[in-house]
């Protein structure tokens, strides 16, 4: 179980973060183990099919933001019946994954992971515009203020998280206050700054077949 988040990212090729800090160190399984998982994981080189490629670009998105299936294929369903509607499907759904509340924690630099984001917010941990929630997939908006609750400063996962925060530098569309511990919604996300780790355009095509 301890491997299982670890060959999701060596099956996709890419670092998910999905073990947080640790993905970022030399214990990382996918510089140890830059192939896929399985026996014949190294010596594997055959050329992927259109479907296969959309099938990857789908599972790095989906476990980036750290979605079931069932999750993810509903934000995706929800911006194709607005394709045509809107003039960039793909900065649409890009905006509301950005725009849960669990992303919003991991984008204040308060978890280390979107596991962990979600778990936390989860464990009712923080008050959007002074009332709790404790929802991950809850969407935040423009002027909306996330704050930890006061109760919340002396778990392990928060405790001196001002010093930690000293050095983060947020996205532009989320304004950190360090003395309140307080983020504010300042715009809404945007495709460009959040440089999704997926071809967006791939991922439509799959849903759409």
């Amino acid at each position: 179980m301890k491997d299982s988040k670890c060959k999701i990212c060596r099956r996709v090729g890419e670092k998910l973060l999905l073990k947080g800090d640790r993905c970022l160190s030399t214990k990382c399984s996918l510089i140890k183990k830059p192939y896929a998982p399985g026996i014949k994981g190294k010596k594997r080189r055959r050329v992927m099919s259109e479907y296969g490629k959309e099938l990857q670009e789908k599972q790095k998105l989906k476990n980036w933001y750290n979605l079931r299936e069932r999750q993810f294929s509903k934000y995706v369903k929800e911006v194709l019946e607005k394709r045509g509607k809107v003039e960039d499907a793909g900065a649409l759904l890009i905006k509301k994954l950005e725009s849960r509340l669990d992303n919003v924690i991991f984008k204040m630099g308060l978890a280390s992971s979107h596991t962990q984001a979600r778990q936390m917010v989860n464990h009712g941990h923080f008050l959007v515009n002074e009332k709790k929630v404790d929802i991950p997939s809850y969407q935040v908006k423009k002027g909306d203020k996330i704050i930890i609750r006061p109760q919340s400063l002396n778990i392990g996962l928060l405790k001196n998280i001002q010093l930690k925060l000293k050095k983060y530098k947020a996205p532009s569309w989320l304004k950190l206050n360090l003395d309140k511990l307080e983020a504010e919604v300042i715009q809404e996300p945007f495709l460009e700054e959040t440089a999704p780790i997926a071809e967006i355009s791939a991922i439509f095509e799959y849903y759409s077949r």
